[in-house]
């Protein structure tokens, strides 16, 4: 890799339709916030020849963070595809957002891509969200390779940060971690450092200098030879240990020189397979430049070493009622299967849906089947629709450049299709098929808002159907106790991105009001009440007098009605009626406006009247004897208990405990699991872990992820429940 001279393409480089699976190459950049993913993406778009200067199209806009949003934001936000063509290839590179709260941005840029590129800043190292994507990616086998940017920073050291590297992505094989090239460094700078101008390549041992702003090959000099030898060793044992010839090692190590063929054709090979990962330099063009450092090798890589999507294992396939299906994943000529993995709005074209086809072909114009089943528990309901093609596009900033058709393997853009969601399948309307959604994290951070005004009471329903519909990270929820409508979202910088996309996108201003937890009230003890509703005003009257006796009853009892009236003392007919009345008193609470539960309601006695009771006079008695009862009872408040289970490095298994036990939660143990975490398991009241998602991110370091579910209802300790008392009573 690397021998090659490479020319300045031009706009030959712009990428099209591509006529073949084998002739593409789906890359998604993976990295923390700030790793240089952005800056990558646009320095190899201009060494492709598919933008003018670093980073902009012809209109003068960025290729990746080209979204107004993203620009506010200062960091990117959502999933960007930027196409390039390099030697005959079409390389879709998409750019994922680095922050943990878009990782449902990140997740799909990994369903749509066949390998992986590590971003990893020379200043900043290796994070441990970014070890645990790693061993995501291992899980599944994808294909990765290492890039170490910001080599201009002071003190940035490649060397050291390839032993980093390989420290944290080696797991008990290191060696398959090594660099292609090692860093030329120029003179020294004032502050000490020595920037890197050039490269040396370890196996062609060449030389390659982009101090000029173009790559210029020639022969190292006797200075660099030393430290060339020994690092080509290495790479050279480690590309044959991970060789398919099995006699290559046995053959190098009795003193067999391997031609340079033979260890690139096993390198690239080994890369495709997922079992070595190369580490390569690269840096931004510099002003009037017209390649960056390292991209020209990067390029080569992509489209030598890295699978075609070809040799990718697709997902399941299913018929929508479930019934396995066979397909020959990846031929252009089979049945139609594509995943809408992006969906967004733009103000002038409506709703765009960025699709990765998997088999067969997408043609503009062309009717196919959408389906969506396995989100409804996020609000997305299962369907099965029909829709029509509209136009295709392949995307380039805030272009959209039409194409026809769209082959097995590539990935391109949809307009309008009004019922497709992130998630959904397309396939031929004859034929209908449905893929297994990809996995995404739970929403768990709640955020409660309110329409500011009228109009935007209006417009509000709509606003958040269409945000929900793009981002199966976020959850909707009517909550029918509090009587709030909650977004959920992973974390604060992915709820000022909703709360801004309502505003902007949808025209849709909101407020945000504290989150309420779905509370209780029970009986403390026994005690009884008489309900009189007797009123006479001319004409028919009311009469209606019941006696009942409340008791607790264990949790999750709910509410349990006993008719213990004899001789007709409440008529027969009236005795639902007052079943109905303190049924409907509870679900409205007794003290602190909370639904009642977990109470046994016994109706002992009463009095009619031959003409004046009626079913809505019984009902009213009902009602006020349960709340006589409760006014002479002990009334309990109950909160919400969570299930939680954190998962956590070791190094912060004592600061997450004592964490959960300051807000009241029960730990109920421990286990040990791979990759030197451990997994908590606790009790804690929901009113306790309303902020988690972010205050276990800043406890952590960004390296624990948690979920919960809903336990049971419990009584809230005297001082919490004088407190909430209290807010209510200030509220109201």
């Amino acid at each position: 890799m690397g021998d090659k001279a490479h020319t300045h393409p031009g706009a030959a480089g712009r990428a099209t339709a591509a006529d073949h699976p084998t002739s593409v190459r789906n890359v998604v950049l993976v990295g923390h916030s700030g790793s240089g993913k952005t800056t990558l993406v646009e320095a190899l778009a201009l060494t492709a020849g598919a933008v003018n200067r670093a980073g902009r199209v012809e209109d003068g806009g960025c290729v990746s963070d080209y979204d107004d949003m993203e620009h506010r934001q200062q960091r990117s936000v959502q999933l960007s595809l930027v196409p390039v063509e390099w030697d005959g290839i079409k390389i879709n590179l998409l750019d994922t957002p680095g922050y943990a709260d878009f990782v449902g941005e990140l997740r799909a840029g990994l369903r749509a891509a066949d390998s992986a590129l590590f971003v990893v800043s020379a200043s900043d190292g290796v994070d441990g969200t970014t070890r645990m994507l790693w061993e995501e990616c291992a899980a599944v086998g994808m294909p990765r390779a290492i890039v170490i940017t910001h080599l201009e920073a002071a003190r940035a050291d490649f060397e050291e940060m390839t032993r980093i590297c390989a420290e944290a992505f080696g797991g008990d094989d290191p060696d398959a971690v090594l660099p292609l090239y090692l860093p030329l460094h120029g003179p020294p700078v004032p502050d000490g450092h020595a920037p890197v101008t050039g490269l040396v390549g370890l196996l062609s041992r060449k030389l390659f200098d982009y101090a000029s702003g173009e790559r210029v090959a020639s022969e190292p000099g006797e200075a660099e030879l030393p430290q060339l030898d020994e690092a080509r060793s290495m790479l050279i044992e480690g590309i044959i240990s991970e060789s398919e010839d099995e006699t290559l090692m046995e053959r190098y190590l009795g003193g067999e020189q391997v031609d340079v063929k033979t260890l690139i054709e096993d390198l690239e090979r080994a890369v495709a397979r997922g079992v070595f990962f190369p580490v390569l330099a690269a840096a931004p063009a510099t002003e009037g430049a017209r390649q960056g450092l390292g991209t020209v090798e990067l390029l080569d890589l992509i489209t030598r070493g890295f699978p075609t999507p070809l040799e990718r294992a697709a997902p399941r396939v299913t018929t929508p009622e479930g019934a396995g299906r066979e397909l020959r994943m990846c031929d252009p000529e089979e049945s139609l299967v594509a995943e809408v993995v992006k969906t967004s709005s733009d103000p002038y074209v409506g709703r765009i849906s960025m699709v990765r086809v998997f088999s067969g072909t997408l043609r503009a114009d062309q009717t196919v089947h959408v389906s969506g089943h396995g989100l409804s528990d996020r609000g997305h309901e299962d369907h099965d629709v029909d829709e029509r093609i509209g136009a295709l596009s392949t995307p380039f900033g805030k272009q959209q450049r039409p194409v026809t058709h769209v082959i097995a393997g590539d990935l391109a853009c949809v307009a309008k299709l009004t019922r497709a969601e992130t998630g959904d399948t397309l396939s031929a309307k004859d034929d209908p098929l449905l893929m297994a959604p990809w996995e995404m994290p739970d929403p768990l951070l709640p955020l409660a808002i309110e329409a500011h005004s009228k109009p935007d009471e209006d417009k509000l329903s709509q606003g958040l159907a269409r945000l929900v519909a793009e981002d199966p990270t976020m959850r909707l929820e009517h909550n029918q106790d509090t009587h709030q409508v909650v977004l959920w979202c992973l974390g604060e910088a992915h709820a000022d991105v909703a709360l801004e996309r309502l505003r902007s996108r949808y025209g849709v201003q909101v407020d945000v009001v504290p989150h309420r937890v779905s509370l209780r009230e029970t009986f403390g003890d026994r005690a009884a009440g008489r309900g009189r509703h007797v009123k006479q005003s001319g004409g028919h009257g009311q009469y209606a007098i019941c006696e009942i006796e409340v008791e607790p009853l264990p949790g999750g009892s709910g509410i349990e009605f006993v008719d213990k009236v004899v001789g007709g003392a409440v008529p027969r007919q009236f005795i639902p009626s007052v079943e109905k009345g303190v049924r409907t008193q509870a679900a409205k609470g007794v003290a602190a406006g909370h639904p009642l539960i977990d109470v046994r309601i016994t109706l002992l006695d009463g009095k009619a009247h031959s003409v004046d009771s009626s079913d809505a006079a019984f009902q009213t008695a009902g009602a006020l004897a349960l709340r006589e009862a409760a006014a002479e009872a002990r009334i309990h408040l109950l909160e919400p208990v969570a299930e939680v289970s954190v998962l956590v490095g070791d190094d912060y298994v004592g600061a997450v405990m004592s964490d959960l036990s300051g807000r009241r939660g029960k730990v109920l143990g421990t286990e040990q699991t791979s990759g030197g975490r451990t997994l908590i398991r606790a009790e804690v009241p929901e009113i306790e872990i309303g902020r988690y998602a972010v205050d276990l991110r800043s406890l952590s370091h960004g390296t624990a992820r948690f979920d919960r579910r809903y336990a049971r209802h419990e009584p809230m300790p005297a001082q919490v429940a004088d407190r909430m008392r209290e807010e209510v009573r200030a509220a109201s």
